[in-house]
């Protein structure tokens, strides 16, 4: 009986200190903080068993030149900001996030030993507590499986896919009238008001 009461204790005791360390304030929280305890562990394992069980298995080795460079298209839109593009340093967003975004066009980073269902899942469904979104309700299922087929042959892209990745010029946002200073010329302080017209004499 004792045993009873100290383990139905123990097992209300923990959810309370769990409590009592996130109102703390000292949980990392942060993404330069260092991770939990069995953070990695208990998240990599239950992602590994959920994509397991839901992720399709297709083959993208039929996918064209000119797919890929659809899904090089996409990638630049929605993936690069966090994964980076061929032959670049990582994005600044990619540097603040955690845990930090493979780099899917590098050798420590590519995912073309990965089962292209696996990254189909990851781009469909996204990933809790991390930074990776979900593009189920922002990209059809086509441009979704571009994109898988795009990183999953990251090491061996035709050219036309690789031209599609180039880094794009930035994007310099102007407001009204600051693209033609002339339509809005800037006052003179030296020059004086004009006066006021009379008002019209009504008629009698």
């Amino acid at each position: 009986m004792k045993f009873l009461i100290g383990l139905i204790v123990g097992l209300l005791l923990l959810p309370v200190a769990l409590l009592l360390y996130a109102l703390s304030g000292r949980m990392p929280v942060a993404t330069s903080d260092s991770p939990m305890p069995f953070e990695a562990t208990l998240a990599g394992a239950g992602l590994y068993s959920r994509i397991k069980r839901e992720a399709p298995n297709r083959s993208v080795t039929t996918f064209t030149p000119l797919e890929l460079a659809s899904g090089a298209e996409i990638y630049q839109k929605n993936c690069a900001v966090c994964h980076g593009l061929p032959n670049q340093a990582v994005p600044p967003v990619g540097q603040g996030e955690f845990p930090r975004p493979p780099q899917l066009f590098t050798v420590d980073g590519r995912v073309s030993d990965d089962p292209a269902g696996v990254t189909y899942w990851k781009v469909k469904n996204g990933i809790r507590l991390t930074g990776m979104p979900a593009f189920e309700k922002s990209l059809s299922d086509m441009q979704m499986w571009q994109v898988t087929a795009l990183v999953a042959r990251a090491d061996n892209l035709p050219p036309e896919a690789t031209e599609a990745l180039k880094p794009q010029p930035p994007v310099i946002l102007v407001t009204a009238g600051a693209a033609n200073p002339a339509a809005n010329p800037a006052p003179n302080p030296a020059a004086k008001p004009a006066p006021n017209p009379a008002p019209e004499q009504g008629k009698h």
